[in-house]
């Protein structure tokens, strides 16, 4: 069983993967409990992700369905070999709820990371000090010691991008750079960042105008996650006030990967949204300079 008693990130993934092989093929889940000489409640289970399949239950199960592709079987091998590991971020378990770290697990492992921020630099593109600017002036009282670890954290999860381990594409729109309220130094580093991560080639930045205020109505901020070799959306959160909820329905995630490609397509390209920042840059250290 996952670890908790209840379903984890990536026991839902590979349950949601298997059930996709199944029904591709046109079978029942009488058909995979046969395969694994296993009851159909134990299909149900491991579909939704209740329990945890033995790669060697994966790879029969994949047999029967008649999946051949090589990169295929080799991600949901994967999975089940790791499905049931803790996570580095089990570190900072005292400052991490139950949906953020379902959102690490799903950053740790994705392929390609798009994010929508219409209000807030994306937290893996945050300076340590716009991270802590954020921190705090957030609605509940945060002691110091769980800002510092909450800001360490955050500096963990950009490792993967850094690394090169994921594509990032971040879609901002221009008021959250434009209307930073938050101290000279942190503002400029902040945009300055941007522009040093922006020339990565696995960072993609973006900015939406705005004047396109309709189009970033369309929707609060959302990150996607994709996880093989094609850039399929697999699973989408949100995050609000209270927690990070997951999204996983196949219609739900058709939903926002409609949005999200009008987003970017309304959103300036890379190099005008990087002489963009600069300039925003250029000007407003002159204004600040300059003073009132």
């Amino acid at each position: 069983m996952p670890a908790g008693g209840k379903p984890t990130v990536r026991s839902r993934r590979l349950g949601n993967a298997l059930k996709r092989h199944r029904e591709a093929a046109g079978l029942d889940q009488t058909d995979g409990a046969d395969a694994i000489m296993k009851s159909v409640s134990k299909i149900s289970r491991l579909e939704s992700g209740q329990t945890s399949a033995s790669a060697l239950e994966v790879r029969t199960l994949l047999d029967r369905y008649g999946v051949e592709d090589a990169d295929e079987r080799s991600r949901l091998l994967e999975w089940a070999r790791r499905s049931n590991e803790r996570g580095w971020w089990i570190d900072y378990q005292e400052a991490v709820q139950p949906g953020y770290a379902d959102h690490i697990a799903l950053e740790s492992e994705a392929t390609c990371i798009r994010s929508w921020g219409p209000v807030l630099v994306p937290g893996l593109l945050q300076t340590p000090d716009y991270t802590e600017a954020v921190i705090t002036i957030g609605p509940r009282l945060i002691a110091p010691k769980r800002a510092v670890e909450l800001v360490k954290l955050r500096q963990e999860r950009q490792r993967r991008i850094g690394e090169g381990g994921a594509h990032f594409t971040a879609i901002i729109w221009e008021p959250a750079l434009t209307a930073l309220n938050c101290e000279p130094g942190v503002w400029s580093g902040q945009l300055a960042h941007l522009l040093d991560v922006g020339e990565r080639r696995n960072v993609t930045v973006q900015l939406l105008p705005l004047a396109a205020n309709l189009t970033a109505g369309m929707s609060a901020p959302f990150v996607a996650f994709s996880f093989g070799v094609e850039a399929n959306v697999e699973a989408v959160t949100l995050e609000n006030p209270a927690n990070t909820n997951v999204v996983e329905a196949p219609e739900d995630l058709a939903h926002y990967v409609k949005v999200f490609d009008q987003l970017r397509s309304a959103a300036l390209s890379p190099d005008r949204s990087a002489e963009y920042i600069r300039r925003l840059l250029e000007v407003g250290t002159q204004h600040r300079e300059e003073g009132p």
